[in-house]
């Protein structure tokens, strides 16, 4: 009879390490399952967050380049706006300035200040604030800082 006895307790001793075991396997798995989960989440939205600055940074492109044609475009004699050159360079700048801030909220904050200095230089020369220098000129310094910010603001992690 002890013998028998000494089997049962046995037997439920192997019976609860083995359902013990069984569960802290269970556990690691879910745990290892959650922390995987967990970074495929965090890889998306990384990837969704690098896509929406990749996105603002080619709208400010896009403005910029639209700023630097009127600039290019302007009539030389200033007085009346016969052609309606004024208004359309209005919009252009105020696109260019929604577009600058749209960087500024959502990328790297070492592409603030040269964001901030190239939307001025184009301002600078589409109003013809700049003196007796070639707009190209003007700008060239700017653009590359910017497009330099703007390469090590996406290739940062």
């Amino acid at each position: 009879m002890a013998l028998e006895v000494w089997t049962s307790v046995l037997s439920l001793t192997g019976v609860a390490l083995g359902g013990g075991l069984t569960a802290l396997s269970q556990r690691a798995t879910q745990r290892s399952a959650e922390r995987s989960e967990e970074r495929r989440r965090r890889a998306a939205t990384e990837e969704a967050r690098r896509a929406e600055q990749l996105q603002a940074i080619k709208d400010f492109i896009a403005c910029a380049q639209e700023a630097e044609r009127a600039a290019y475009s302007r009539p030389d004699p200033w007085g009346g706006d016969d052609d309606g050159w004024s208004g359309p360079a209005a919009a252009t700048m105020t696109a260019l300035w929604v577009a600058e801030r749209h960087l500024v909220l959502l990328c790297d904050p070492n592409l603030h200040a040269p964001v901030h200095a190239y939307g001025r230089a184009l301002n600078q020369a589409v109003w013809r604030e700049i003196g007796d220098i070639e707009v190209n000129e003007h700008l060239e310094e700017h653009k590359a800082a910017f497009m330099t910010a703007a390469r090590a603001s996406l290739s940062s992690p």
